[in-house]
């Protein structure tokens, strides 16, 4: 019995609304692999979709999940109901381009104008 225990059904919802899964893990699997999973199964048809896991964010029960955790570690026990399927957000956030960064990096000039008469 305990080896259907360590089993949980994920679904992934998207920004859309839309759904990935659902499917089931082990406890015992990384955040980080299932981000793979969401990116190797993110919609063709979908704009702006993640080009790297570094790009997704997973979060459950109100919390962002770390990728060097397991879901087993993760899961809340509010949100466990036996047989039920946990939803977690799937939240897309592309890293800032270098142009941005060098801009933000560069400090903000004020500008004064005075006029002596």
């Amino acid at each position: 019995m305990s080896g259907v225990q360590d089993q949980l059904e994920i679904k992934f919802r998207l920004t859309d609304g839309s759904d990935i899964g659902p499917k089931s893990f082990s406890a015992a699997t990384s955040v980080a692999t299932l981000k793979e999973n969401v990116l190797a199964q993110w919609p063709k048809e979908k704009e702006n979709g993640p080009k790297t896991v570094k790009d997704v964010k997973l979060i459950s029960a109100g919390k962002i999940l770390e990728n060097n955790r397991t879901i087993g570690e993760c899961r809340s026990p509010l949100c466990d109901i036996p047989g039920g399927v946990t939803t977690m957000h799937v939240v897309v956030q592309p890293p800032s381009s270098d142009k941005e960064k060098k801009v933000a990096s560069q400090p903000k000039q004020n500008k004064c104008v005075c006029v002596i008469l």
